[in-house]
């Protein structure tokens, strides 16, 4: 928003997820809508302005130390989902033309709000957690 952390990202994918998670939520204050890039294909400017928390002991969140912004989430758990920043959609000069393809914490999407379309995967907490067993031992690191 400011202009003090910049980033560069190649080889964007073509499709976007939502997740309705709690902390997604709070961080958010709606639903995270995120576009997964590779961290090799993106290039921080300012980076003396990221602000990071450890969320949980497998992610971090960072945000612009000078205007707030939500910069992304990372898996920093080493693991097959890790390497990826989890870049807010909003933060695309270009917003458009991205394919929305999962969302997940779909039965904790409170019922004030939906997205237009239902040809994508939706998982509960339930199936991310079958997938993802790690997501069942761990919340935030700090209450809020």
């Amino acid at each position: 928003m400011c202009g003090a952390v910049i980033f560069t990202a190649r080889n964007v994918p073509s499709t976007a997820g939502i997740c309705h998670c709690p902390m997604c939520r709070r961080w958010t204050g709606s639903a995270l809508i995120g576009v997964t890039v590779p961290a090799d294909k993106v290039v921080w400017q300012g980076e003396h302005n990221i602000a990071r928390l450890q969320s949980s002991r497998w992610a971090e969140r960072a945000w612009c130390k000078q205007c707030g912004s939500n910069l992304y989430f990372r898996v920093t758990m080493e693991s097959e989902w890790s390497g990826n920043y989890e870049l807010p959609m909003g933060l695309f000069d270009d917003p458009n033309g991205f394919e929305i393809t999962n969302e997940i914490y779909f039965d904790h999407k409170p019922d004030s709000y939906s997205f237009a379309g239902t040809d994508r995967t939706q998982l509960t907490r339930a199936d991310c957690v079958a997938k993802f067993p790690v997501l069942d031992e761990d919340g935030p690191l700090k209450a809020g």
